[in-house]
């Protein structure tokens, strides 16, 4: 028999559902308001909807605190647009029938207002006045008018924090973390939460003006009542008092408690912290009972009292020992995450090896250097392991499909392992088996990272930015909306990671490149212009005079994407020279078009700095005389140069201006070399680099008196 009753609701609850997805959902709830508003309902139905409402109010609560973010119930503030509603159109209809049933008894309006009217504040009239009191005072007074001033600055900080968080995609995006579709999704996502917390601003107001009309109508159906039972039922006014007082009360609670229920659901979705992957149980176990030490204390405390003369002993006592024991099993549990982790890292395969048989050394013990590295502390070990979530794994795969669009060669792979010597914290790139670069990270904090104007401050651990140097603050992910709203770009653990491993990919790119890149790029090549590479190598030029002038160009950051161009271009003057440098100029010439819309983009007009002719002749003579390597340059000269290339430089950047050096083609190599590490977002270009169509603008002209 329970069996079939839970089959057939099993079944009004899948005909609910398929009722919704056909898009009637709405317009039957509007009938039923309407239909409650206009239409007298019977004293059974007035029980089934206003069960019905406090179920509704409950999944509504029970949804919010289920809900990992809250755009997953982004719904929200219109279903509680049409709970308020619901729950008016009951109070008109609950009305109308104590009003005009009333006096027939305390079960003429509904089992339910019965109920509430007698069994739940004991059938007296000033314990239920009470009870009504309090109940309005919580949910208007603390919550709804708490959950809508929240909801209201939270609308605020999450505008004012859009901008922030469009900075943060942009350069995920830049630094090859995340794709075009992802970038596009997260952008939506963000338009979503602001649409949502406006929402919320406004609907905040539809739970306050609910709480402030329970309160009147409270007052309009005792007034009513008591008119009505001594004007035209000719009761007494203690009788009147009595029924109508009772009948009106218990409406009111009725209503009450499920507006409670959708306040609180209101208070909640706009209190919980952003961001976090769980839900509001889980935040709660997680925060509140994750530190023995405050259960310690507090159980101290409450034993302390516990033995004072006078209170209640056992009660101080117990609540002291049962706290002490969840002091001991969150210890425990404690010890055994840490003894867990210890033992995966302490886990090194042993090979097997044979006492009775010892094998020769060979070349396969000579175990080869890894390309790229990266060695990580004992701690950072789940941002790496995809069966704890870690996630840099994904993101140096993008990282890698990212770096190699833009090159023009296959970036190697990562060679990723745990390092027991490194600080638990810490981990290190390698090139070549090289240390290129290395930083602690904080894996529970997020960095915000100061890009050039930040409008206040954070309390955090003060650090900085591995990948560029900027300026950082280690902060709690709970600070993250509010370093967004400061201007800060705020980036997790292992984005810090992988953003400095993109930056030293980039930078050294031409380390990564050899021969065997090279080949595969002539390979591929040679699939549409077989000719070409059939004329080029080796019949022009040698393999190894190709690799020197790609990892040239990598050299100088510019794409070897375009490798038909310049297998074209090395086929032309290949013929003339053997010189790597001069057939680098002249790839650069070739390849000038890219290189300037790499810095300028498609503005017609390029700013510049140009050199004095006085001083630009005096380093050709010095180059001639004695060689590329500029020994023959006074290093007085030099240095002023260097400092006045290095003002015009910060000039233009300071008026967003991408920082350009125009000189001839002779002098080009050698002030690419001089100013490539010190003087940081400078491009050094040759004359015959510069495209047709593109407009010169001498900005500042550095001499030999600057």
């Amino acid at each position: 028999m329970v069996r079939r009753i839970i089959m057939d609701l099993a079944k009004v609850i899948n005909s609910v559902k398929s009722i919704l997805g056909m898009g009637l959902g709405a317009p039957i709830v509007i009938i039923m308001i309407l239909s409650m508003i206009v239409l007298p309902l019977p004293a059974f139905l007035l029980d089934l909807f206003f069960t019905f409402n406090i179920a509704f109010s409950l999944i509504i609560l029970l949804v919010v605190i289920y809900s990992l973010k809250p755009l997953e119930f982004a719904v929200f503030p219109s279903v509680i647009l049409i709970a308020t509603l619901l729950r008016l159109a009951l109070n008109v209809a609950s009305t109308r029938i104590v009003l005009l049933e009333g006096h027939e008894g305390g079960d003429a309006a509904g089992k339910v207002i019965e109920a509430f009217g007698s069994f739940v504040i004991g059938g007296n009239f000033a314990v239920g006045l009470v009870v009504f009191a309090i109940l309005v005072i919580i949910n208007f007074v603390v919550v709804t008018k708490g959950a809508g001033r929240v909801a209201e600055v939270g609308a605020r900080f999450t505008l004012d924090a859009m901008p922030g968080k469009q900075m943060a995609i942009d350069a995920d995006l830049n630094s090859g973390l995340i794709d075009q579709d992802q970038a596009r999704e997260r952008r939506a996502e963000i338009a979503a939460e602001a649409d949502f917390y406006g929402s919320m601003d406004g609907a905040s107001k539809f739970v306050r003006g609910d709480a402030i009309a329970g309160i009147i109508i409270l007052f309009v159906n005792m007034i009513g009542g008591l008119a009505i039972g001594v004007g035209q039922h000719g009761m007494s006014f203690a009788d009147a008092g009595e029924v109508y007082v009772l009948l009106t009360i218990g409406d009111g609670l009725v209503a009450q408690i499920p507006s409670l229920l959708l306040s609180t659901a209101s208070a909640i979705v706009v209190t919980r912290v952003r961001g976090s992957n769980e839900n509001v149980g889980q935040q709660v176990s997680a925060q509140l009972f994750d530190d023995p030490r405050t259960l310690i204390v507090t159980a101290a405390i409450m034993g302390l009292l516990g033995i004072i003369p006078g209170m209640p002993n056992l009660v101080f006592i117990l609540l002291a020992l049962l706290l002490l024991g969840g002091a001991y099993l969150i210890d425990q549990r404690h010890k055994n995450e840490q003894e867990e982790i210890l033992q995966e890292v302490a886990q090194v395969p042993q090979q097997q090896i044979s006492a009775a048989e010892v094998k020769e050394l060979g070349w396969d013990d000579v175990m080869p250097v890894d390309v790229i590295g990266l060695e990580v502390g004992y701690r950072l070990i789940p941002l790496v392991d995809k069966n704890q979530g870690g996630q840099l794994m994904t993101r140096i795969k993008g990282v890698r499909k990212k770096l190699s669009q833009e090159l023009g060669f296959l970036i190697p792979s990562v060679h990723i392992r745990d390092n027991l010597d490194l600080s638990p914290t810490a981990y290190r790139i390698s090139l070549m088996g090289v240390t290129a670069g290395e930083a602690d990270l904080r894996p529970e904090m997020e960095m915000a990272i100061n890009p050039g104007q930040v409008f206040g401050t954070l309390q955090g651990e003060i650090t900085q930015d591995p990948a560029f140097g900027l300026e950082a603050i280690w902060i709690e992910r709970s600070q993250k909306d509010q370093a967004q709203t400061l201007g800060y770009t705020v980036v997790d653990a292992g984005t810090v990671a992988a953003t400095h491993l993109s930056h030293i990919l980039q930078t050294n790119a031409h380390e990564l490149f050899g021969y065997e890149e090279a080949q595969n790029i002539l390979d591929n090549l040679a699939k549409t212009a077989p000719k070409l590479v059939e004329d080029l190598v080796p019949k022009t030029l040698a393999l190894g005079i190709i690799v020197k002038v790609l990892q040239n160009l990598l050299r100088e950051s510019v794409s070897i994407r375009d490798i038909r161009t310049i297998a074209e271009t090395l086929a032309e003057y290949g013929a003339k020279s053997q010189d790597p440098d001069i057939l680098t100029s002249a790839v650069r010439a070739s390849l000038g078009r890219l290189i300037v819309h790499e810095i300028n983009g498609v503005q017609e007009e390029l700013s510049v700095i140009t050199l004095d002719s006085e001083l630009e002749q005096l380093l050709h003579q010095s180059l001639q005389t004695a060689g590329e390597n500029g020994a023959g340059i006074e290093p007085g000269l030099a240095e002023q140069m260097h400092k006045s290339l290095e003002e015009s430089a910060q000039k233009m950047e300071m008026e967003g201006q991408a920082a350009v050096l125009l000189v001839s083609s002779f002098v080009r190599p050698w002030l690419a070399r001089f100013v490539r590490h010190s003087i940081s977002g400078l491009h050094v270009l040759a004359y015959n680099e510069i495209p047709e169509d593109r407009q010169i603008k001498v900005v500042s002209t550095v001499g030999q008196g600057t």
